[in-house]
This record gives structure tokens, C-alpha cells and sequence, in this order.
């Protein structure tokens, strides 16, 4: 059929103007019904907004559809299925994070606001609220279709979503609660029911397990040590993660009958430090531990079950007992420390204190220490780290990993310092940082992280107490990193 020009600004679709609204509307019905059937198709491009294509060729940006969709949508009327199917075609196409604010706006309108009267502070966030039905509403005229609905959005939140909208999922579900119990508890028990059989449960000779897509939990409970034992646990934690809907933030609760935990002082004692303690005894299962880490490992995503103070990348136990070992995992623990951020993972800080304490500071180690420090905030000055430092090889090794700065960096870090503008000061305009002034940054980090307050003013300190030997290297340390590194030469 013959279409109308595109008359979006960028020319890739068709945006619903009033002066041609009765001549697109009929297309854009259609592409709603074609993401209710799935027959769109993502425009193939990496522009943003997402712009999807119906059965007809019609092009149409994915947050106009939602909005429309939504819209017209009634508590008394929405069909759950088609809701689902509308919501999960354009998810697909698009991604979760474009579409979930319009699907919440419009259960917030259809379910919480016709339904439920909330309590509290109005200056509350709508998750910290207390909600209950209002006067006169029984539990059962709120419509079924409509409670099934919130809870898939929901889970996608737990699948999808941020690791902080767990708070939109726990609202949602708080409402179905308040009217079906009973339709909360069987996902809490049993999972969407997207997972084969073969994951929601599991039981062998040497372990019983189960996974819940809905509550992202993993629980094992191990009856031996062996390494048959590690190897089928490891095994079902590759599979879990290998089903696309898995949540990417989750919780993996292990019981095992012995509590032995990894060498590494300050780590959680938990289930899954003891399952990877056990694993790392067998050499053979060593590239299963690395399957699973790098099917863990995601940014922006962390183990559940971690208070925030010692919340850790999915993957991380499985790093720290490879890296641990040595040189040969150098690659898994570079990679790993690229993901983590100090939001999300901040026990690479007991790592990396151990790492360095087992195999020094060497020009092996020194460029991931450098890795490490730089992918958290505020990580602690020790003055163990000084000490380590002190001799020609470990400060070779440093000078070495200065040059090579910008390689070693990790692709997340900038210069931002939370730091708060003094009260009296008038703000000033914020300007983009140099890559320069990023190394700067980051190499002072590096120095104050390694000599605390002894490095300031140009680590003037550290060299006038260091030996003769170490002097002129302790001065090249904190030479300001655009300046010429030549002089080093005579010294290697």
C-alpha cells in the first residue's frame, strides 16, 4: 500500500500532529493491534527514541503507542492477555526501561486511585505509603484481569528493571496482596511458571534446589562436599542464568554441610561465599566457576540477599576464589572489576586488599589494584599498602601502570567528587572534565588510596622519607600525569 511521507523531524516516522490526524490514525491502530499480535518489527537503527514497525510499513515512535494504549484503557474493561502480549512485543522491541513509567502511570490511575485510599505522609514516595480499600469497595469487584496485569508488571520489574525499582514490583504487589493473597503467594511459591520444570526444581543424589523467576531466588541445599556435588550445583546455576527472563539481580541462598568460607577478611558469611569456597578446591571445575561468573556478572546488578554495605556484583565470590589463585584468572578478575561500581559492588575492596597482600605489589598485580580502586568511591587508605609499596620493583611496577593509565582505567570512572559546594560560594557553571583532568583525578586517587595524607602536595612527604634508592621514583610517582615521563628512562 502506498503511505504517507514521515513527518517526524529526523524523517523516521510518524509523529501524530493534529493536521494529520484522521490520515495516520487508521495506521495507528494498526501498529497497536500488530504489537497486541506481535507482528512489529524494530526500525533498524541505534537512534533513540525506539521506533517501531507495523504490518503495514507504518513507523511509529513506542512511546506514543503506550501513551495512547494507556490512555484508553479501564479497569472494568482491560483485557489481561491482550495487555501482556501489548506490553511484552513492545518490550522486545524496544527495551523495559522505555515502557514501564507508562505501564505504572496507568495502574497507579486504573487499580491504587479507583480502588484504594493511601495513608501517610502525602510528601511520601507512593512505595513508602500505606494502602488500604476504600470504604464501600469489597475485595472482589476489583476486576481479575486487571490484578493480573500489575503483577506482571511487576515481575518485570524484578526481571528487568533497576536494581532500585524493586520498590515499584513490592508496591505493586502490595496492592494485589490486599485483595488476592493468594495470587502473590503462588508466585512467591511457584515462580510465573516461564521456567522449564527442570529449573523450578531440581533434586539429585547430591543436592535439591529451586528457582523463582518471580522473586529472583535461587535456593540449594547441598548434602556433601564432593566434587560431583559442586559440579551439578554449578551446572544448574549455568542453566538458570542462561534462560533470557531470569532476573539479573537475584539472591542465592546455599546450605551446605560444612561452613568454610573464602580466605578473604571482611566478606559476607554467607551461602555463597561457602559454595565457591568449596568449588575452588577442585581444579577441574574451575572453568564452570568462570562459565558461571561471566554469566553473572552485569552492571548495575547485585546479589539481593547483601546489606548495601556489602553489596557485590552477581559473580563475585566466583572471581575472588579464581583470582585468588593467581595470574591465570587475570583476564576474569580485569573484566569483572570494568562492571563493578561502588553502588552496586563494593567488596572488591577486601579483594583487592587481599590480593595485593598474598602476591604484592608487582607488575602483574599492580595495573588490576589500580583497576580495583578506580571502580569504587572512596575506597580506604592503608598504610599497608605504603609499606608494600616500598621497594624499586613495586614502584616500577606503579610508574609502569601510570603510562598505561588510560588503558587501565575503567570504563565507567569520571572525575565527579560528591563533595557539596561550600553554602557561600556561588555554583559555578558545570564544565566537562578533559581526559587529561580524568587521569589527573584518577591518579591521585591511586596516590591517596596507596599514602593517604602523606601523598598531598605533590607527595612531598613520601619523598623526603623515602630511601635514596626509592627517592627519585617516589618523585616520579606524583609528577602530575600531563607532564612528560621521559626522565623515568634512566632509572629502568
Amino acid at each position: 500500500m502506498s503511505l504517507p511521507k514521515r513527518n517526524s523531524a529526523d524523517g523516521r516516522c510518524y509523529w501524530m500532529k493534529p493536521e494529520v490526524q484522521v490520515e495516520l490514525q487508521p495506521l495507528f491502530d494498526q501498529c497497536i493491534q500488530d504489537a497486541i499480535d506481535g507482528r512489529i518489527t524494530r526500525l533498524d537503527d541505534s537512534h533513540w527514541p525506539p521506533v517501531v514497525v507495523s504490518s503495514q510499513g507504518a513507523p511509529f515512535e513506542v512511546w506514543q503507542l503506550l501513551r495512547a494504549w494507556t490512555e484508553i484503557q479501564r479497569a472494568e474493561t482491560l483485557d489481561a492477555e491482550k495487555a501482556i502480549a501489548f506490553s511484552e512485543n513492545l518490550r522486545r522491541q524496544s527495551r523495559w526501561g522505555e515502557i514501564d513509567h507508562h505501564l505504572l502511570d496507568m495502574l497507579k490511575r486504573e487499580l491504587q486511585e479507583k480502588y484504594f485510599v493511601a495513608t501517610g505522609d502525602e510528601d511520601d514516595r507512593f512505595w513508602d505509603r500505606e494502602y488500604s480499600l476504600k470504604p464501600g469497595i469489597r475485595a472482589e469487584q476489583i476486576p481479575e484481569p486487571l490484578l493480573r496485569f500489575a503483577c506482571y508488571v511487576a515481575v518485570s520489574y524484578k526481571v528487568y528493571g533497576l536494581d532500585f525499582q524493586y520498590l515499584d514490583a513490592n508496591y505493586l504487589f502490595g496492592l494485589v496482596e490486599k485483595v488476592r493473597p493468594d495470587m502473590v503467594k503462588k508466585l512467591r511459591e511457584h515462580g510465573t511458571g516461564r521456567l522449564p520444570l527442570s529449573l523450578q526444581k531440581r533434586k539429585t543424589e547430591h543436592f535439591t534446589a529451586s528457582a523463582n523467576d518471580a522473586f529472583a531466588v535461587i535456593r540449594i541445599t547441598a548434602r556433601d562436599n564432593t566434587e560431583e556435588c559442586c559440579h551439578e550445583v554449578l551446572d544448574y546455576l549455568c542453566e538458570i542464568l542462561e534462560q533470557e527472563d531470569f532476573p539479573r539481580s537475584y539472591a542465592v541462598e546455599f546450605k551446605g554441610p560444612e561452613k568454610s568460607y573464602l580466605p578473604i577478611t571482611g566478606l559476607p558469611k554467607k551461602g555463597v561465599n561457602q559454595l565457591f569456597a568449596c568449588a575452588v578446591q577442585y581444579p577441574s571445575l574451575h572453568p564452570l566457576m568462570e562459565r558461571y561468573a561471566r554469566l553473572a556478572m552485569r552492571q548495575y546488578e547485585q546479589y539481593t540477599n547483601l546489606s548495601d554495605e556489602q553489596c557485590a556484583l552477581p559473580g563475585s565470590f566466583a572471581v575472588f576464589a579464581l583470582g585468588m589463585l593467581g595470574q591465570a584468572w587475570r583476564q576474569l578478575v580485569w573484566d569483572y572489576l570494568d562492571l563493578c561500581d561502588d553502588e552496586h559492588s563494593r567488596l572488591q575492596e577486601k579483594f583487592l586488599r587481599e590480593y595485593v597482600k598474598q602476591f604484592g605489589f608487582t607488575a602483574d598485580t599492580v595495573p588490576i589494584f589500580v583497576r580495583g580502586l578506580l571502580s569504587m568511591q572512596n575506597m580506604k587508605y592503608s598504610k599497608d599498602y605504603a609499606a608494600w609499596m616500598a621497594n624499586a620493583e613495586s614502584l616500577d611496577a606503579l610508574l609502569e601502570a601510570k603510562v598505561h593509565l588510560s588503558e587501565i582505567v575503567p570504563s565507567g570512572f569520571s572525575s565527579d567528587e560528591d563533595d557539596e559546594d561550600d553554602e557561600n560560594e556561588e555554583p559555578t557553571q558545570e564544565t566537562e572534565a578533559s581526559p587529561e583532568e580524568v587521569l589527573q583525578y584518577a591518579w591521585e586517587t591511586v596516590c591517596y588510596v596507596i599514602w593517604g595524607k602523606a601523598g598531598a602536595k605533590g607527595g612531598q612527604k613520601v619523598v623526603e622519607t623515602a630511601s635514596e634508592e626509592l627517592k627519585e621514583r617516589c618523585r616520579q610517582i606524583f609528577i602530575p600525569i600531563t607532564e612528560s615521563l621521559e626522565e623515568r628512562g634512566s632509572l629502568l
